[in-house]
């Protein structure tokens, strides 16, 4: 019997084309690799990314109240009451307090403010809420002043309210004046 010689891949000419087709072969089998792959880690980027927003949103309602008391200070060391919503028999306390409501850029109202005002360094009095206002809330004129507002924001990611009391960010922000002879 004689022994029949087959031809091998390389002596057909097509040694060159063997390492590109195994390659072609490789790729069929990793197809939906890089899928799953995005698809077990998109979970936790997304979860990260909105850590790092809802903290970014926290901070940037801490400035914000913090520039709002800042701009009620400048304006209640001057005495004017121009500012009060009421027409007639304008409150100097309403006009302050409106100039933080307008530098708050809405956020006033979501922050559940109350206030903590010490007036020349003696005791502290406390305005929770609207009824609590005063016409004496913040000082006679030469008094100093020190003007604070605790507030509360509502953190939205479910995994980040448990390193907060109840789920909320408690901040206070202060400003301290001394009120001109008006």
């Amino acid at each position: 019997m004689k022994a029949v010689r087959r031809k091998t891949v390389c002596e057909a000419g097509a040694c060159a084309a063997t390492p590109v087709a195994g390659r072609m072969r490789n790729r069929r089998k990793q197809g939906g690799v890089a899928t799953l792959e995005f698809a077990l880690i998109a979970p936790v980027l997304f979860l990260l990314l909105c850590i790092a927003m809802d903290l970014g949103v926290a901070l940037w309602v801490n400035l914000t109240m913090q520039y709002a008391v800042r701009e009620g200070a400048r304006y209640s060391v001057t005495g004017q009451s121009n500012l009060d919503p009421s027409a007639t028999n304008q409150q100097r306390y309403e006009a302050v307090l409106q100039e933080i409501k307008v530098s708050s850029m809405g956020l006033y109202n979501y922050v559940s403010p109350s206030y903590v005002i010490t007036i020349n360094g003696g005791t502290s009095q406390t305005y929770s809420t609207q009824a609590n206002y005063s016409a004496g809330m913040f000082g006679n004129p030469g008094d100093i002043v020190v003007l604070q507002i605790n507030c509360i924001w509502p953190m939205l990611t479910p995994l980040i309210k448990p390193f907060f009391a109840n789920g909320k960010f408690s901040f206070s922000v202060a400003a301290t004046m001394r009120n001109e002879g008006f």
